[in-house]
């Protein structure tokens, strides 16, 4: 499918809900008829209270949760491609070229060197061994993890310094699409600002970013426009009483 507009992302009539089969099959829905586009270089940030949907709309995109329904066009070597209908070969293709994530937690790697864990994505994308080091170095370094950590494996790190590792293994390729859940969460004042530079600079190489920021203060620094779940979902519910009585 060709790109007909400028725009790196749209999603289209997103719905999601999950059945709890240990629950007598009770359906839990998460969000319904979900759109938005996203411009390279635009910064959009999901806004809501907590259970809203946020981190399950960015699982979403990035492939982690099959949807009930909708569409996720991403753009890939030029072309649009569909999330919500690829193979899971596809989406790795989109993974290691084109879509980053930052969760909120660190999977740790046993006996994988901090340093490893770090250029692994740039490796996997094509990189040299020697480039994917020095980048993944120079990420750490100006992250704030000292060097003397960098042979270890990061399972006995602490929280803000596993984060910190997690953010370095986001941002070592330069992905055209980023998508963030929280990543300032545990980091202090110096770190965040760090964080905000990272995202500023990769959305000024033409980085189109989601991203969920409890801290008000990131969100304003990065985001560009919100997407609010909890306004959403109390305009369709609005929307559907005004309709039911319109009906009868």
């Amino acid at each position: 499918m060709k790109n007909t507009k400028s725009h790196v992302l749209h999603a289209r009539g997103l719905s999601k809900s999950f059945t709890l089969h240990t629950q007598g099959g009770a359906v839990i829905p998460v969000f319904d008829d979900i759109s938005f586009e996203l411009n390279a270089g635009e910064c959009l940030g999901l806004h809501g209270p907590s259970g809203a949907g946020k981190s399950t709309l960015l699982r979403s995109l990035y492939g982690n949760y099959k949807l009930d329904e909708g569409e996720i066009l991403v753009l890939h070597n030029k072309a649009l491609v569909d999330i919500a209908k690829s193979a899971y070969w596809e989406i790795n293709a989109l993974r290691r070229q084109t879509l980053g994530y930052v969760s909120q937690f660190l999977r740790v790697i046993p006996r994988v060197s901090t340093l490893e864990v770090v250029a692994e994505p740039l490796l996997n994308a094509g990189a040299s061994e020697d480039e994917a080091h020095a980048t993944a170095a120079a990420l750490l370094e100006r992250l704030r993890i000292a060097e003397h950590l960098w042979s270890l494996a990061p399972a006995t790190f602490s929280g803000g310094e596993q984060q910190r590792v997690n953010i370095a293994r986001g941002f070592v390729v330069n992905y055209p699409i980023l998508l963030l859940d929280e990543p300032t969460a545990s980091l202090d004042a110096a770190n965040r600002a760090t964080v905000v530079d990272l995202i500023n600079e990769a959305k000024t190489r033409g980085t189109a970013v989601v991203g969920i920021f409890h801290d008000h203060e990131v969100r304003d620094a990065v985001c560009d426009r919100l997407f609010d779940l909890a306004r959403l979902s109390a305009d369709q519910t609005a929307s559907r009483i005004a309709g039911d009585e319109v009906v009868a």
